[in-house]
């Protein structure tokens, strides 16, 4: 039986035992895949839509992998390492990242939370006050510049209209305490929404305790009738995120809750004091002006400074006793987009077209440690990354059936690295160019029933972190590296999207993706990666979404994907023991073969269809999660099974007088699987463990004032 046959097989028969997640509707607006207003069944593009209920129902919104873990071709592997944040991929694209998100364009407000080189953290994403979440995949995502993969964009909720209060608290297993305070106001023409959350865990394994605290604030007000500002501020710190470190085989057998070593396995990573501290500020705008109902401009500014401290394991020579990294960024942008709505020869024509410019700037320091402290300092250098970018999309409804959409970006994107600390000798610069085309069309079958057809160019460039290491007899070595090429790939997409009735979707795509110089992992030892470009990578895959809602009280929704990566050409990769040769036909590491997500709920009070406020009353849900087997190496010689977890969860709802209190409770993992949460591309110490059987409770309380 083929991978698709076995996916389809799996699809339906967890579609007819109606496990479940939660369904989207026909109604729900987008704004990611045409950056204009739209309904997202007439979007002609693969993109789901979280809303607040389900990022609320999905845990203590500490990860964005609680919520997202419900979108097809989307994959979220909670390492359980907050030094090292989550490892996400869109059809594959950022499977590879040593850390953060990489290759897929992260917006929050508007404002990019991804630098120009294509590298974000999704911690930067602020889960207890946001509104919902979009999550785009295919070619069309090609139009936001550097993000081959899609783009994930997520929006604060609007303020209230009355002045509102919200408090949270969430504790659980491994020592974890999840704060949220959060008030919201229109005063005048201003609405104004303020949110800090706190989050502390001792952690599952040795060596992982993590604090954090962040804020996110937005005011919204109109200047006058045609304008419409928002404002935006926030701040991540997290002073501590101690850095377990992966685990080889024969340790992860013995004993799951251990920390990593050094390659010599004499020392520990606590015994190195191996762990993160960052403190990230951000302010930006925009702004729309609507000329008239069919024509207007939107504009945006940011401003931002990011401050990351990394204590890294022990290797040999001057480093045996441990290394540091210290990056200080200094990063800003703005946009400007001119959206109209004309007809051309009877012919309705949306169309847009834009500039923006990105620029990031950071002082890279390195050297020896000891004991989990500096010693000496023997990098000193700056790097800057920017993009220089225009780009244009039109959509044409050329007859009552269908839509035609095409759109270019122009991409310029210059590295740049000054050395200080040997006058110049590792200085240098780099520039990558590309032309990103973007074709489709859609035909509306029925009111209920949409085809679409897309093509798509990709554009993606190392990032600052990618060039910053070299490979020297078989390790990586930090110093600026030029020789990097940016990826090139060529997107396939068909898809349908069919709404029978208004409680009940069906998504599904279908997909060919083949790339040209894919930056992959060569070489990785004592918490550092080096990386190539491989000549020929593709991909293929089919997503699937689907929900409906059976009986006012229950609800039913899933999603599957199947994806075969693998590279297309035979490359060589380096090791200590000298070159490995990577045969064609090898499967991409980093990346699990079959994902699903399924969830059935119940709640005692009926569902009111798009409704932005959960009714009062009992939710009880049962959520399973599926992900396939993952290879950790190039040479597909190892690898992670494929696991099953099943999550319990039960929420009360009350309404008190004229305020709303609720309380959760969640039972991860209820079956006590034991599997590898995510793996780390080409390194001895592959394996990092899923947790266990763990609890969580939680309270909620929602009032006016």
């Amino acid at each position: 039986m083929t991978p698709f046959s076995r996916l389809g097989l799996v699809a339906t028969a967890l579609l007819l035992n109606s496990l479940s997640a939660h369904a989207q509707s026909l109604d729900d607006v987008v704004v990611t895949a045409s950056r204009a207003q739209a309904r997202s069944f007439d979007a002609p593009a693969a993109i789901q839509l979280v809303d607040r209920s389900a990022i609320q129902n999905g845990g203590p919104q500490v990860n964005l992998s609680e919520s997202l873990v419900r979108v097809p071709g989307l994959t979220m592997l909670d390492r359980n390492n907050y030094a090292q944040d989550l490892q996400v991929s869109i059809r594959g694209f950022g499977a590879r990242s040593a850390f953060g998100i990489r290759g897929i364009r992260l917006l929050i407000d508007g404002i990019p939370a991804s630098t120009p080189d294509g590298q974000g953290q999704g911690s930067s994403v602020s889960l207890t006050s946001m509104d919902r979440i979009e999550v785009l995949r295919g070619p069309l995502a090609q139009l936001y510049g550097n993000a081959s993969g899609g783009v994930i964009q997520a929006f604060t909720k609007p303020a209230s209209k009355t002045p509102l209060l919200d408090y949270q608290y969430f504790v659980g297993d491994y020592g974890l305490h999840r704060a949220d305070y959060q008030f919201s106001d229109t005063v005048g023409d201003y609405g104004i929404l303020a949110d800090y959350s706190t989050f502390s865990i001792d952690g599952y394994r040795d060596n992982s305790r993590t604090e954090r605290k962040q804020f996110n604030g937005k005011m919204d007000f109109n200047p006058n009738d045609q304008t419409r500002v928002n404002l935006v501020f926030n701040q991540f710190d997290m002073p501590l995120a101690q850095d377990p470190l992966g685990l080889t085989a024969a340790q992860w057998a013995a004993n799951a809750q251990q920390q990593g070593r050094n390659s010599l396995g004499t020392k520990t990573a606590a015994d190195f004091g191996v762990r993160k501290t960052i403190l990230q500020n951000q302010l930006g705008g925009s702004a729309v002006y609507s000329i008239d109902k069919d024509r207007s401009f939107t504009s945006r500014m940011y401003y931002g400074t990011r401050d990351n401290l990394q204590f890294q394991v022990g290797t040999t020579g001057i480093n045996a006793n441990g290394a540091w990294t210290g990056l200080s960024r200094t990063y800003y942008g703005l946009g400007l987009q001119y959206n109209a709505k004309v007809e051309l020869a009877d012919t309705p024509v949306e169309w847009m077209a834009g500039y923006e410019f990105d620029r990031s700037r950071e002082l890279r320091k390195a050297g020896t440690a000891s004991l989990g402290q500096q010693v000496l300092t023997n990098r000193n250098e700056e790097n800057q990354a920017e993009n220089s970018d225009l780009f244009a999309q039109a959509t044409a409804q050329v007859s009552q059936s269908i839509a035609v959409v095409g759109g270019l970006r122009s991409s310029n994107v210059r590295f740049s690295s000054t050395d200080y600390q040997t006058n110049g000798a590792a200085s240098g610069d780099v520039s990558y160019g590309a032309t990103s085309p973007v074709l489709g069309m859609t035909y509306f079958a029925t009111d209920h029933l949409n085809l679409y057809a897309n093509y798509g160019q990709g554009f993606e460039t190392p990032t600052l972190a990618e060039v910053a290491y070299k490979t020297s007899a078989g390790a990586p070595v930090g110093a600026f590296n030029p020789g990097l090429n940016a990826s090139t790939s060529r997107h396939y997409e068909v898809g349908t999207k069919w709404v029978p009735d208004r409680t009940s979707r069906i998504d599904l795509a279908v997909f060919q993706i083949d790339a040209t110089d894919e930056i992959v992992v060569d070489a990785t030892a004592g918490g550092k990666t080096s990386y190539k470009s491989a000549p020929g990578t593709s991909r293929t895959g089919i997503e699937l979404g689907a929900s409906t809602q059976f009986t006012p009280h229950v609800m039913a929704s899933l999603s599957a994907n199947l994806i075969e990566a693998k590279y297309s050409q035979t490359f060589t990769s380096a090791t200590v023991a000298g070159a490995t040769t990577i045969l064609a036909g090898n499967k991409i590491p980093g990346i699990p073969q079959t994902s699903v997500y399924s969830e059935l709920a119940w709640t005692s009070e009926a569902v009111r269809t798009g409704a932005k406020t959960p009714a009062p009353g009992t939710r009880l849900a049962i959520e399973m999660v599926h992900s396939g087997r993952i290879y950790a190496n190039d040479t597909n010689t190892t690898a992670v099974d494929g696991r099953t977890v099943f999550n319990l969860s039960a929420s009360q709802r009350w309404s008190v007088d004229k305020a709303r209190v609720s309380t959760f409770v969640r039972l991860n993992n209820a079956s006590d699987e034991r599997y590898a949460g995510s793996v780390i591309v080409n390194s001895s110490q592959y394996i990092e463990p899923g947790l266990p059987r763990n609890w969580m409770l939680g309270l909620s309380v929602t009032a006016p004032f």
